[in-house]
């Protein structure tokens, strides 16, 4: 077997890849398109990086592999993805970053550049002259997508940073100073509060020559015992280097070390106008994996051809969808929702194909296969994985396979919240099955249904997983036996559904039934006399006392999960119409969804910071209302959806960076307005079918597959024009409040009228409604 001290010699000597052909950075760049033209013009990468959105600024590509940014904080809930706005003073710049979650992880590989006496850690925030923490104000910074830049005017540094998939690219101008060194730091990370720091069973640090680092870590954070490794090289030898391991230890020149606290110094005497470049491979399977990574997407130095070569890929992919908004401000806010759309999930296998599975062992891809990481399921069905279907098809049959195979390779069974090769299973449900039922709904090839069948039958038929044994024996989960028992008996609600059709698509029909049937547990939660749903006790009583605004009935724990009985009322989202004959029919529904969009927003003591993007009780930072405004249609009222629509994204989403109403959860929030400015929204992703909403976009123009187009156009819109008087599909009239994706995905023009009044019409009879019976 070939060492890696003689792979590093090979490369090397080389200067060529390791493996298959050039990477990005040698191949021709597209035509460029003038720079007023660019779509990538639009998008400003710090929306969300304010109030709760904890979205990233960094420097990536579409679904890269490499998030390379600034880290402000790591040990707060609003610095979830190591960054955010309100901070003044930057630790370092790390190379992956989560992009919009309620919990932290990750902020791998940190460097930063530093003058003076090395300093052994970065400071607090208030005291960043403590340690090598630089202050920094937001005139000093700009981005855009696939690059950032900082000026630290305290060390007369210009920091800029670019990446390709797998590789981050750093390039340092320093004043004149006579000396300056970089810190490598492998301690860095999420850290679950100031003062405890990130768990770090193992790193290994080795140095190579005077130009490469090679190392690795794992961590013991969210994801608990990840694992990940870094190839880095300068552009420039190094003086000298020092190594500790351990706060108290004495640097020294250590080639090979590990241990749980390695920090390196590396320094360089500074040449006038010639900047360092830094480039660090990332890989989850090894050292040389990263190497191989590095070498193949980034044989040289030509920082701008790196630049220019990220930009072009995120215009490929922004181009997919035009559109034209009659506010400037709605295109940034568009262009960057799509931007935050095609960040996750992300790229999880190195450019031979080998990536580490859930089981943490190594394994190898087919050729063309990719394998992902990074799905926030819980949040991202419902929005982000249908709009993914729709305007990256390509990638579809992958990001699902991704989830078969963590299913095979896991010992926890299906996948929940999967991070990098480990699961979190954080959230409730097991949401990966209506991303494959979606998927399979709207007949993607490539991805084999009769494999995955088994694996989700498991969950739904045998595990003990999370209160199933009572859900599947009693019909819900008592609220004396299980936390967050009655959201957890409609979300597994949903995924029977979404499982009942996965199975007829397989020819299990027997288990189709029993599923589709148990889809309709949701009604063992609801009490008609007071139209909520309740949590209830083993015996069958509810649980007392009930208030809708409170999360739980006792001081034991929480009945609803980041929600209350308000926002879970409406969670069914498959069997809307049997769900409004247990309100006492359409009107009573109606007048229950009214109440909640108009009653008063207060929160009892103890509710999450989740509960957020309140209208009433509608709580749009959070997933469980997304599709609520959309059930009026159900109801032969669409006029209500379409005020209700207009209003959140007129209210809860702005061009700022507190522009986010709530987490972005890895594209959940961002998608939910690219779907709806469009006019078209998933309540059921299952069904393969969109409700129609109030369009935000004057003209928009999606690319198919083969060729095709689809138009979409709302004539006559405006501010005050937010009500849908008529629509015409392929030059038709269409009459029904809803259209299916195999139609859209034919391609043609879908034209909305728009008028400053309800047509209380359009929508209104029972056979224009969205299909809504189990």
């Amino acid at each position: 077997m070939t060492s890696r001290r003689d792979l590093l010699k090979m490369a090397l000597a080389t200067g060529l890849p390791l493996t298959g052909c050039a990477g990005p950075a040698r191949q021709a760049l597209s035509p460029g398109v003038p720079a007023d033209e660019r779509l990538t013009r639009h998008v400003d990468v710090f929306i969300g990086t304010g109030d709760h959105g904890h979205t990233t600024p960094a420097a990536t590509r579409p679904f890269g592999m490499v998030q390379l940014g600034a880290d402000t904080y790591n040990a707060d809930w609003d610095a979830c993805s190591g960054y955010h706005d309100k901070d003044r003073s930057i630790m370092g710049f790390s190379h992956t970053h989560l992009s919009g979650t309620g919990i932290g992880d990750l902020l791998d590989v940190l460097v930063m550049p530093c003058v003076g006496e090395v300093r052994r850690q970065p400071g607090p925030p208030g005291n960043p002259e403590l340690g090598w923490r630089a202050p920094f104000t937001h005139q000093d910074q700009s981005a855009e997508p696939g690059y950032y830049r900082v000026a630290l005017r305290d060390r007369d540094v210009t920091v800029e940073l670019t990446a390709t998939e797998r590789v981050g690219l750093h390039r340092y101008r320093f004043g004149p100073h006579t000396r300056s060194h970089l810190t490598v730091d492998l301690r860095h990370g999420m850290q679950d509060k100031p003062g405890v720091p990130t768990r770090v069973p193992w790193a290994e640090l080795e140095v190579v020559g005077d130009d490469t680092l090679l190392g690795g870590r794992a961590v013991d954070q969210w994801a608990q015992g990840r694992q990940v490794y870094f190839a880095m090289q300068f552009s420039r030898p190094f003086e000298r280097f020092e190594v500790f391991n351990g706060n108290g230890a004495d640097g020294a020149a250590t080639r090979v070390s590990r241990g749980t606290q390695l920090l390196a110094a590396l320094h360089w005497r500074s040449e006038a106008g010639e900047p360092l470049l830094v480039k660090c491979g990332i890989s989850y399977v090894s050292a040389e994996g990263a190497l191989r990574n590095l070498r193949e997407e980034l044989p040289g130095w030509d920082f701008e051809q790196v630049r220019a070569s990220a930009s072009a890929a995120w215009e490929r992919e922004l181009a997919a969808l035009r559109l034209r908004t009659f506010d400037e401000r709605h295109q940034r806010m568009l262009y960057t929702a799509l931007y935050h759309s095609l960040l996750a999930p992300t790229l999880f296998s190195d450019v031979d194909g080998q990536y580490r599975g859930m089981d943490l062992r190594v394994h190898q891809l087919s050729p063309g296969e990719r394998n992902y990481t990074q799905y926030s399921l819980w949040d991202t069905y419902r929005s982000l994985h249908p709009l993914l279907t729709m305007l990256t098809p390509a990638r579809v049959p992958d990001l699902v396979n991704s989830l078969i195979r963590m299913a095979e390779q896991s010992d926890q069974g299906v996948p929940v919240w999967p991070l990098h090769g480990r699961e979190t299973g954080c959230m409730i449900g097991y949401h990966s099955a209506v991303v494959l039922a979606e998927a399979q709904a709207k007949g993607f090839a490539g991805i084999d249904f009769q494999r995955a069948w088994p694996l989700w039958r498991q969950r739904a038929m045998d595990d003990a997983y999370r209160g199933l044994p009572d859900y599947r024996r009693l019909g819900f989960i008592p609220s004396d036996r299980e936390e967050e028992a009655a959201s957890k008996t409609l979300e597994y609600a949903y995924d029977d559904w979404a499982l009942a059709r996965l199975a007829r698509g397989v020819g299990a029909e027997a288990d189709a039934e029993l599923l589709r049937q148990r889809s309709l547990n949701y009604r063992h939660v609801f009490d008609p006399a007071l139209r909520f749903v309740r949590p209830r006790l083993a015996d069958g009583r509810w649980a007392e006392p009930f208030d809708p605004r409170a999360l739980g009935h006792s001081d034991r724990w929480r009945d609803f999960t980041e929600s209350n009985a308000w926002q879970a009322t409406f969670l069914n989202q498959h069997d809307v119409a049997g769900y409004m004959a247990l309100f006492g029919g359409e009107a009573a529904f109606v007048a229950q969804l009214d109440a909640l969009f108009t009653t008063s927003s207060e929160q009892l003591p103890g509710a999450p910071p989740d509960i957020s993007g309140l209208i009433g009780q509608y709580a749009h930072g959070n997933e469980p209302s997304h599709h609520i405004a959309y059930l009026y249609a159900y109801a032969g009222q669409p006029w209500k959806t379409q005020a209700r629509v207009r209003q959140i994204m007129d209210t809860l989403y702005s061009d700022r960076p507190d522009g986010l109403s709530g987490n972005e959860d890895c594209g959940q929030m961002s998608a939910w307005l690219v779907l709806s400015a469009l006019g078209l929204y998933p309540v059921d992703p299952v069904s393969a079918r969109y409700v129609f909403g109030s369009p935000l976009v004057e003209r928009a123009e999606l690319a198919l597959p083969g060729g095709r187009t689809l138009e979409i156009e709302a004539r006559g819109n405006g501010p005050d024009r937010i009500y849908v008087q008529s629509v015409t599909w392929r030059g038709q009239p269409h009459t029904r409040s809803w259209i299916d994706h195999a139609s859209l995905m034919q391609g043609g023009r879908l034209v909305f009228t728009m008028g400053a009044e309800p047509n209380p019409g359009f929508g209104a009879a029972p056979a224009s409604r969205p299909p809504a019976a189990v």
